[in-house]
């Protein structure tokens, strides 16, 4: 299990502790019903009959997509898959080998080829996937080309102390700072060295741009109302950064609340895909009646919003896209990667 491979939550801020808002809830209470756990082995199935040949997913201009590509490895080891070892190890296999072909010497791990919503968010997921899956692959270049590309993130944090679209911007926004703390989490989680100063300096970014209603700005230079998508995106990179608790902690995650999947807020916040996927690790952290809450009002909307007659989800961004995150926020509850984990 992945889980025993690698150490869960290593904390990268000094004296931070783990807590939730009740008693944790019994396994029984938090797992996952019946239908969900059929409706993911079905739209696994149907994500792996979509791999490419050479390890990647996407389509259109999206194929190839770095960021998709390691959503879709994410969705597989969601399910206890490893390299090589599982259901659907093979495809886990050709995923890594698929982004470590397109890891240049920098450590920046793009496809210049395919259409990007901005290459540092492909970048934070693949060194996320990839550092999930190291120690586990037998690709001897694995270690070298993850640690480049943990340097290309520290080597490439702005001033404000946050990321944006390309190593060498100058400004930040949440919503790429939140890809580079989880990549950042995960490489520490895997024994690799992340500078403390890199986590406080986001961590002091990350807090400034929490908004009086506990949500989150976009971005410092032209603060902006809250949105549930980057609010999630907020206190998930605090979480990740290892603060468990505290005003910013409980702020957020009361304005969270008030987006209940399937309420009519939800509906309206947009980046549907994206804002499930970050609040549905931060309410598993939360724990207690916010994610038996959340995570009951998250399944049943998801499963209501897959295609008519088959089994996956459909977004602009592509279906692979929006089918790996849907399988990965509906298999929270196996606690199976360390980056998720309690």
């Amino acid at each position: 299990m992945i889980r025993l491979l690698l150490p869960a939550l290593i904390c990268l801020a000094a004296g931070a502790t783990a807590v939730a808002d009740e008693p944790r809830a019994a396994s029984n209470e938090t797992a996952a019903t019946a239908r969900t756990q059929a409706a993911v082995r079905e739209s696994l199935a149907w994500l792996a009959a979509r791999q490419h040949e050479d390890g990647s997913f996407g389509s259109g201009n999206l194929r190839g997509n770095v960021a998709v590509t390691a959503l879709a490895g994410v969705a597989f080891l969601s399910g206890g898959n490893t390299p090589n070892r599982g259901t659907y190890g093979a495809q886990v296999a050709r995923v890594v080998d698929y982004l470590l072909s397109q890891t240049e010497q920098s450590g920046f791990i793009i496809n210049r080829g395919a259409i990007s919503q901005g290459p540092m968010y492909g970048h934070g997921f693949a060194t996320m996937f990839l550092a999930e899956c190291y120690g586990m692959s037998p690709r001897a270049d694995l270690r070298e080309k993850l640690v480049a590309a943990v340097k290309l993130i520290v080597d490439s944090q702005n001033r404000e102390g946050g990321w944006r679209y390309w190593p060498d911007s100058t400004d930040a926004d949440v919503s790429v700072t939140i890809c580079q703390v989880m990549a950042l989490r995960a490489a520490r989680n895997a024994g690799l060295h992340v500078p403390k100063t890199t986590i406080d300096r986001c961590i002091a970014y990350v807090k400034k741009c929490q908004n009086s209603d506990g949500g989150f700005t976009y971005m410092l230079g032209d603060r902006g109302e809250s949105q549930f998508p980057r609010s999630a995106a907020g206190v998930a990179a605090l979480y990740s950064a290892g603060i468990y608790q505290g005003p910013e902690i409980e702020r957020g995650l009361d304005y969270l609340m008030h987006f209940l999947p399937g309420s009519t807020q939800a509906r309206q916040s947009g980046h549907y895909e994206y804002g499930q996927y970050y609040a549905a690790g931060v309410m598993w952290q939360a724990g207690g009646r916010r994610w038996r809450k959340w995570y009951a009002a998250a399944s049943d909307d998801l499963l209501a919003r897959r295609a008519p007659g088959g089994p996956y989800w459909t977004s602009p961004y592509s279906d692979d896209y929006a089918t790996a995150m849907a399988c990965i926020v509906l298999q929270v509850p196996n606690d199976a990667l360390p980056i998720f984990q309690r």
